[in-house]
């Protein structure tokens, strides 16, 4: 099976091709030859590679940015995407679409599940990637969204090689986040699960992909830690303490429904999942 990567030299990107690139195809396309934001471009792309399958990672992924460059988070999240699903469309060539949490407002006192409403939440971020959402629903049937959420993966940029770049000894105390809850996801896991929905070419709508199990922030930093045998000290504190451009959901939690009622293996357990990502991304 021959599968198109947009958004190939990104994290996830990279981690597909490491993982995938044994059981298909992988063609990873990227900036400048493949501009999702140019029609003509992307579509003469998947013309000339003439894919089975699409997956679709290329994005505006910096949250606070997207706040201060509304257009082009516009231009890239939703336009961009809707360039690719209407290609994938005219060409007879499934789509899988890599979207957030953000899409939700992130003030549930549960995880979201596939099946919640969804309005794109308080961010610009989160709007762009849901209106790209919709423009898939609108323009390519045959597609798969996947959500994620607190990604890690090969190389960063991510939580994980902040932390391990803060801990370095020069700071006794680190002060983390702890009202926020989330998912910690490793993109060795999304690869994998991706791999299924690949090889299951019938499925089609939404599904959440993160890791199982839940932590906050200061949580997650203090897993890491201990995986890497560092001994940092770790200050929780609140998310007023961190003021920032884009609002942080509070509740970041994603319920795999879909996967359990597809019949889909399920997600790892994130703490398992980071130390296989620890092992090999820093030998610990």
């Amino acid at each position: 099976m021959k599968v198109l990567l947009t958004g190939g030299k990104g994290m996830l990107g990279r981690t597909i091709c490491r993982v995938l690139g044994d059981r298909f195809e992988i063609v990873p396309s990227d900036l400048p030859e493949a501009d999702i934001t140019d029609e003509e471009c992307i579509d003469r792309v998947i013309a000339d590679e003439r894919p089975d399958a699409v997956i679709h990672c290329a994005a505006m992924t910096a949250v606070d940015k997207c706040e201060e460059a509304v257009d082009f988070a516009y231009k890239l999240n939703a336009r961009g995407t809707a360039n690719v699903a209407a290609a994938c469309n005219r060409r007879g060539v499934r789509l899988i679409a890599i979207s957030t949490d953000y899409v939700f407002a992130g003030d549930s006192d549960r995880p979201y599940c596939e099946f919640d409403a969804a309005n794109g939440g308080n961010t610009v971020y989160g709007k762009s990637k849901f209106a790209g959402e919709e423009l898939v629903r609108q323009l390519c049937p045959d597609h798969c969204i996947c959500r994620i959420s607190w990604l890690y993966g090969f190389g960063g940029p991510s939580f994980v090689h902040a932390m391990m770049n803060l801990a370095d000894g020069s700071r006794p105390v680190l002060k983390v986040v702890a009202d926020q809850h989330g998912n910690p996801t490793s993109a060795l896991a999304v690869a994998r699960q991706l791999g299924h929905l690949l090889e299951r070419p019938k499925l089609r709508g939404t599904f959440h992909m993160t890791c199982e199990g839940e932590a906050t922030w200061a949580e997650f930093a203090e897993e890491i830690f201990r995986v890497a045998g560092r001994r940092q000290a770790i200050q929780p504190c609140t998310t007023d303490e961190f003021p920032r451009p884009a609002p942080r959901p509070k509740n970041s939690r994603l319920d795999k429904m879909m996967f359990r009622i597809s019949g889909l293996p399920p997600m790892p357990d994130w703490r398992e999942a980071l130390a296989e990502f620890m092992k090999l991304e820093f030998s610990v």
